[in-house]
């Protein structure tokens, strides 16, 4: 059973808590192994805010790439049905044909940063038209963003906001945008019993 995904419990845990929400998109809540949700909360909030004070600086690139090694090789080992892939610099884009957009048609979730008054983690779920689905764990009840932005109130198992292609892809530091290109990062994951490719489905070409 598919469980709603979740919002974070403090100002810092966006990282660990969007990784999780990406693999609960993708698996069923008694197929999903508690060693997961150990190794992720224990290997993110990993750095020091300007204080020196730990854990007050959220979840480093490095503590994703590493998480998303980790899940590979857990998979290898266990036989576990996820995969991720890592993406940075250019290759975080939305458009059609892009990496992102071609996993998210597969059935595949993307854990991305974005600027949200500071770097933020989310995941993105799904396409709806020219914007992308979005669960934002960092819980609002109202925006006051421009029409590109726009909450759901309907899909807690999936998505609770509305993102237009080309907030994302702005290099600015504003509401939604994944910046600067040498800044950018993503996790793709992937449920490899139901991903969709052209070898699994026709469903992927439609």
């Amino acid at each position: 059973m598919k469980i709603p995904l979740q919002y974070q419990r403090t100002e810092y845990d966006c990282g660990p808590t969007s990784l999780l929400n990406a693999i609960s998109f993708l698996i069923d809540r008694e197929d999903f192994p508690p060693d997961i949700l150990r190794h992720c909360m224990m290997y993110t909030l990993d750095s020091y805010n300007e204080k020196g004070e730990a854990y007050k600086n959220g979840t480093s690139k490095m503590a994703m790439i590493f998480l998303a090694g980790w899940l590979n090789e857990y998979a290898r080992v266990t036989k576990f049905p996820i995969y991720t892939e890592t993406l940075s610099g250019k290759d975080v884009y939305i458009r059609e044909g892009s990496k992102i957009i071609e996993a998210l048609r597969q059935g595949g979730a993307v854990v991305v940063r974005v600027f949200l008054d500071c770097g933020h983690y989310i995941t993105l779920t799904g396409i709806s038209d020219n914007a992308i689905e979005v669960f934002d764990p960092y819980y609002q009840e109202t925006l006051s963003y421009k029409e590109e932005i726009s909450i759901i109130h309907d899909k807690p198992f999936s998505a609770n906001r509305r993102v237009a292609f080309d907030v994302f892809n702005r290099e600015e530091n504003t509401p939604y945008a994944l910046g600067p290109v040498e800044n950018r990062e993503a996790v793709i994951l992937f449920n490899t019993n139901t991903r969709k490719t052209p070898e699994k489905t026709i469903e992927y070409f439609l």
